[in-house]
């Protein structure tokens, strides 16, 4: 039994003492603990390497004790395993040198064996369970099959993934072909996961913002459907979409145990939007964690009453930036932990 289960229990819409918190990206750039590691090993090597991944899952756990952990990866392990060759460019980001954007580039894309291509995941998730020892739960996540295919086609990060989007309204065959092929990963992928160890999992899409609501339900939502469908019986699944606020209504029909709203939404709006019924996850501007750290309080106790304890999770509305000062990161942890209801 996980000693801490408050952000297990927050999933299943208990009442609480107070909310739990974590944050998307927490493990990574903005530790200095983190940063001696990655002068030393370069991105897939710090993936790839399960003592390296599980040390680093945990370190934001040792210096500031949220109530969850998030298993150090990268969406883009997903297109690896594939077969799709994946770069990460030093003060670039993701590059794919050889995007698919026609029927021949798809047919090289393959639905990998996981435990073959991805075991090394499952290797960290292991290795971070013994290190985290019960003691909080442990998320395990991927990006939603949209997100995958802005980059696999457009070949690398972009304003407005504008090529991705050309080839779902010029190609919706081969488009679809290849949300299809990363969506039966995924599951695999994800269900994996939870037989290695994890206490849930999060699904990103981080660009389903990008379609406009018509275009998000043929490209986007209806393959994070599937997922939630194929997952939600053996774990709680939390569907975050940045930008995605139109899609909260459909989104709290869909089985998923919780939802990420992103700092664009008004707490009042997502429950509005969503229903009343399900427990939210977000949605502090990551920016402002530059503000003076009594503000940050300020603003986090304000954003709880907002939401309510209940049926709630703190987090940001996207990942921690890299040049967050270590006191802030603090002062928005310490905001949740120190949280009485009025």
């Amino acid at each position: 039994m996980i000693k801490n289960d408050l952000f297990l229990r927050a999933l299943k819409g208990e009442t609480v003492d107070r909310p739990p918190v974590w944050m998307m990206r927490q493990a990574g750039r903005y530790l200095p603990e983190f940063m001696e590691i990655k002068h030393k090993y370069d991105f897939f090597t710090r993936c790839q390497t399960p003592e390296l991944a599980s040390e680093i899952t945990v370190q934001p756990i040792r210096r500031y004790g949220m109530d969850a952990a998030i298993l150090f990866s990268d969406i883009l392990v997903i297109p690896q395993a594939m077969n799709i060759h994946v770069e990460m460019k030093p003060n670039f980001g993701p590059y794919l040198p050889n995007p698919i954007r026609t029927q021949k580039d798809l047919d090289a894309v393959i639905i990998p064996d996981i435990q073959d291509s991805l075991g090394y995941v499952m290797d960290a998730i292991k290795a971070t369970k013994e290190k985290l020892n019960d003691e909080i739960p442990l998320i395990g996540f991927a990006g939603s099959p949209w997100t995958i295919l802005c980059y696999c086609v457009q070949g690398q990060g972009s304003k407005n993934f504008d090529k991705a989007k050309e080839l779902c309204f010029t190609n919706p065959v081969v488009a679809h072909s290849l949300l299809q092929k990363i969506t039966d990963t995924t599951i695999a992928y994800l269900k994996a996961k939870v037989e290695a160890g994890v206490d849930a999992v999060q699904v990103f899409d981080s660009w389903g913002g990008m379609l406009s609501p018509v275009d998000y339900q043929e490209f986007s939502w209806q393959y994070m459907q599937q997922i939630i469908d194929a997952l939600k019986d053996i774990t709680p699944v939390i569907a975050f979409g940045k930008g995605c606020w139109f899609a909260l209504n459909e989104m709290s029909k869909s089985g998923a145990s919780a939802l990420g709203v992103d700092w664009t939404c008004s707490a009042r709006n997502a429950r509005y939007l969503s229903g009343g019924n399900i427990t939210l996850q977000g949605n502090f501007d990551p920016t402002r964690l530059f503000s003076p750290p009594s503000e940050i309080k300020k603003m986090v106790t304000q954003m709880i009453n907002e939401f309510g304890k209940d049926k709630y999770i703190v987090n940001l509305g996207h990942g921690i930036l890299p040049n967050i000062p270590l006191d802030h990161a603090k002062a928005f942890v310490d905001a949740v932990k120190e949280y009485k209801a009025n």
